[in-house]
């Protein structure tokens, strides 16, 4: 049988459409992504939380935690942003918009960004992304707000990870010993 002339379905050759293919890695990344995040249980378990003895063993412990947490401290400092700028609600409103962005730009992406011919590198994206949420954000004229958000963000984060004793955590523990390490 011939198929001349006639018109095809499906622009993919697995017979989903191509949009639906997009959402699905997209949901497949963002679950790769949050693979990384440790179990809250974990992370707040009251036995394991203890205040260092000296000022060196406060910094192996926020390197190590830093390293093992990352995921999680990510999250926390995101949700401690989102509740800052629910009492300004144009701020929220441009916040997801900027969410959006960096999900197209950065976290959904499948091939290098190319802008006028020239290959941009994941850590220009990154640079570049940062600096124009921050500063969107600020010319929304919520300065207060999302200083407050930063600020509070960092001493939470800091907080947990120097009470919290590395001992107890789990396998990955010497993997992120090592990459605070590397990182030093």
């Amino acid at each position: 049988m011939t198929t001349y002339g006639t018109i095809p379905t499906s622009s993919s050759p697995s017979g989903t459409p191509a949009n639906l293919e997009y959402i699905s890695r997209a949901k497949e990344r963002i679950r790769e992504g949050l693979g990384d995040r440790r179990p809250w249980r974990e992370m707040f378990d009251v036995h394991c939380l203890s205040f260092p003895r000296s000022f060196r063993e406060a910094v192996a412990r926020v390197k190590t935690n830093f390293g093992y947490f990352t995921m999680n401290y990510a999250i926390v400092f995101l949700v401690i942003m989102f509740f800052s700028l629910i009492w300004h609600p144009i701020s929220l409103i441009v916040f997801a918009a900027m969410m959006a962005v960096w999900l197209f730009l950065y976290f959904l992406r499948d091939e290098p960004l190319v802008v006028f011919g020239r290959l941009i590198s994941d850590k220009v994206v990154l640079i570049v992304l940062s600096i124009l949420t921050i500063g969107v954000l600020l010319l929304t004229g919520a300065i207060a707000n999302i200083l407050g958000a930063l600020v509070g963000g960092v001493v939470v984060v800091l907080i947990h990870a120097v009470v919290r004793k590395t001992e107890s955590l789990g396998g990955d523990e010497e993997a992120a010993a090592s990459l605070s390490r590397t990182s030093s």
